[in-house]
């Protein structure tokens, strides 16, 4: 059987070696973080020796609530934060969109960077909660959060990042909450957090974690993910990034839309293109069968067959939206795997 090769990073990378270790360590120390005997207490040591790990490796100076994942730390931020209006921005993420159903939409331009002139309108009520994603899940483009957050502090509000995408790869932005999930960058499913710069700004839940959560702390993921984030090598080499060159230079040539073009500031991570005709449903199966996995945007949403709500809040062309895929790279990818999916884009085209 020929081999696959994998480039659908964004919905889930591999395992890190290192990762893998530190979980198997973690199974050995099986009894509950919560418990008060002498097993328990060793749990907990463990647990909040991760906690800190995971702190310094991201340069995170304040409070880190372990949690299931993504999902459930945007759910405990925008539905528990201590603000008033939930503003989110038309480009988020479906587990933002689906965790603040009544939140007002931020508009964004035909590059993808969220509008700060009708952001500064958009904040003048009272304290609001403002949540946007660091680098977009569809198409890699990167928020300018610096410039955002002088817009949010100055109305007194509070800002989330969705950091699911960057954490891990990049520095973490400037922020008050910031969500982040271990699959992404080579630790477990199963584990993020949300991070806070104060425990002051979000309302208690009752439970585990400080009493900021419900459910019993995964120790091994905890493990595993500070061993991801403590990983002593870039996410993407030198080399890796001069094979995304090559394959934009092959897309521009065939004709196709390398949508990094079209974007304020685009990222290598999660890229964004469109064969010159073919719809992206049938680009993901013919490229599966020819042993590739990429995927239609978001792993959350690609099954739906519906146009990209990222695509349309751009003001995308529909045509051009109905036939762009995403290739997403991570930490094991190489320049072969590019290289040779770019030979295989260009005989479609």
């Amino acid at each position: 059987m020929k081999q696959r090769l994998y480039l659908d990073h964004a919905a889930t990378t591999p395992l890190r070696p290192e990762a893998r270790a530190a979980m198997e360590d973690g199974f050995a120390i099986w009894a509950n973080p919560s418990s008060p005997h002498a097993e328990g207490r060793r749990a907990k040591a463990a647990l909040e020796d991760a906690r800190a790990r995971c702190k310094a490796a991201l340069g995170w100076e304040g409070e880190l609530i372990f949690t299931s994942g993504a999902s459930e730390a945007a759910t405990l931020a925008l539905r528990h934060a201590k603000a008033g209006a939930r503003l989110v921005s038309a480009v988020e993420h479906d587990c933002i969109l689906g965790a603040a159903k009544e939140a007002e939409r931020l508009p964004v331009g035909v590059d993808g960077a969220l509008d700060l002139e009708i952001l500064g309108e958009a904040v003048q009520r009272e304290r609001p909660l403002v949540a946007v994603q660091h680098v977009n899940s569809e198409t890699g483009n990167r928020q300018d959060l610096e410039a955002i957050v002088r817009v949010v502090d100055d109305a007194d509000g509070l800002l989330l990042a969705d950091c699911a995408q960057s954490a891990g790869k990049v520095t973490l932005p400037p922020c008050d909450m910031a969500i982040i999930s271990a699959h992404k960058f080579g630790g477990t499913v199963g584990i993020g957090a949300l991070l806070l710069t104060d425990f002051s700004i979000i309302e208690p839940v009752g439970g585990h974690e400080r009493g900021y959560r419900r459910g019993t702390e995964n120790l091994p993921g905890a493990l595993g993910m500070a061993a991801a984030l403590e990983a002593d090598a870039p996410y993407l080499g030198k080399d890796v990034l001069a094979a995304r060159e090559r394959l934009a230079t092959t897309v521009r040539e065939a004709g196709g839309v390398w949508w990094a073009d079209r974007l304020s500031d685009p990222t290598p991570f999660v890229n964004a293109l469109a064969l010159p005709s073919m719809s992206a449903t049938a680009q993901v199966m013919r490229f599966d069968m020819a042993g590739f996995a990429v995927s239609q945007g978001s792993a959350c949403s690609s099954g739906t067959m519906k146009t990209s709500h990222v695509m349309e809040a751009m003001g995308a062309d529909r045509d051009v939206a109905d036939r762009t895929i995403r290739v997403s790279l991570g930490w094991n990818t190489t320049p072969g795997d590019i290289d040779a999916f770019a030979e295989v884009w260009r005989s479609f085209a």
